[in-house]
Parts: C-alpha cells; structure tokens; sequence
C-alpha cells in the first residue's frame, strides 16, 4: 500500500495517521523518540507492509508486472493500489476526497515539529502537486511513477509502469477490489493486538 492508503487505514486518530504516514523514515531506535500513538502507527504500516507482501492476490499483482520490472514490481503495484482508492474513494469514505486531503495536510502540518526531515521535503512536493488527491487520475500516477523512477538508484523504468496500469487495468482494479476488505479485516484485528 502506498500513501493514500495507509493514511486511510489508520481511521480518525491522528497520531496513528501520522505514525503511519512517517513509518518508513523511521530506523531501528528512532521508534523510541516518538509518542506512543505515533509508535502505534509505525507499528501499524509495518504490520500492513508485511500483509500486503504475502497476500496471494498483491502477489498475482506482482507477478503481472514482474518480468518488466524486477523487485520494483511491488511498490507499483502498491501505487497502482492507491489509484483505485482514490478512484473509487466515495465506496470507502463518506468525505469528498478532495476535502479528506485538506484535512490530512492540515493534520501533517500540525506535527510539522515531529516529522522526520525526508518527510518534510517530501511534503513540499506533495502537498502542492496533491499527490493523494491526483492518484485518481492517470496523469498523478505517471507523475508519482517517474517521481520515483528519478530517485532509485538503478534504471527502474518505472515511469513506464503507466502502460502496464492502462492495459490492465480491469485486471488490477478487480484484484485491488478483492483485496482490500481482506486489508481492512486485518487493520481492524491489528489495533486490538496493539491495544
């Protein structure tokens, strides 16, 4: 799952939203620094990291996009995921997504203090481009995806996933749609243990 995603996991609380947001900022003792809330959320991304990974439906996913694109298989098809939340965001959310994202920034500007500095510069991208608002849309995908292409150390050629989202997509969208509730249960049971 990508950002969109995990952010909407995470439900109203906002120190698991943003735990959940930072997570992957976060290294080995830096857990320690934070609140428990915002730990709770790391924990949380973690936890659904690892449950995507193994999923038998992430993984046909990732078997579609695997001889093109090697190990970067999985972050696209996390992003590719986020595209049909944002999508099909009024069967998952009563708020409007274009209103849930204001409130999301706001909320991420209110911890601006406690946000691990990667997280900052990525918001001054983000938050002006409305990159969680834009996944709805072919162009913010492609845009996130040469993004990330640009940042990878190796040829990735992951700008050109696009294509692969376009030709597929019925296929994608049914397996994201399959998987999600299942997501959702597991997110669900997941807090209780943290409780």
């Amino acid at each position: 799952m990508n950002y969109l995603a995990h952010i909407f996991l995470s439900g109203e609380e906002r120190d698991l939203m943003v735990g959940n947001f930072i997570a992957d900022a976060v290294k080995g003792k830096q857990l320690e620094r934070f609140s428990p809330g915002i730990q709770r959320g790391i924990r949380l991304h973690r936890a659904i990291d690892s449950f995507t990974d193994n999923h038998e439906i992430t993984r046909q996913s990732r078997q579609r996009l695997y001889p093109e694109y090697r190990h970067y298989s999985g972050v696209i098809t996390d992003i590719y995921y986020d595209h049909f939340l944002a999508k099909n965001w009024s069967q998952y959310h009563p708020m409007g997504l274009n209103d849930y994202t204001v409130e999301v920034y706001k909320t991420f500007d209110d911890y601006q203090e406690i946000l691990p500095d990667q997280i900052v510069h990525m918001l001054q991208y983000m938050v002006p481009q409305n990159w969680l608002l834009n996944y709805a849309h072919y162009d913010g995908i492609e845009r996130v995806l040469k993004g990330m292409s640009r940042r990878t150390k190796f040829d990735s050629q992951m700008e050109l996933a696009i294509i692969e989202l376009k030709e597929h997509h019925e296929l994608f969208e049914e397996e994201f749609t399959l998987f999600f509730p299942f997501l959702q249960s597991f997110v669900v049971d997941e807090l209780k243990n943290f409780s």
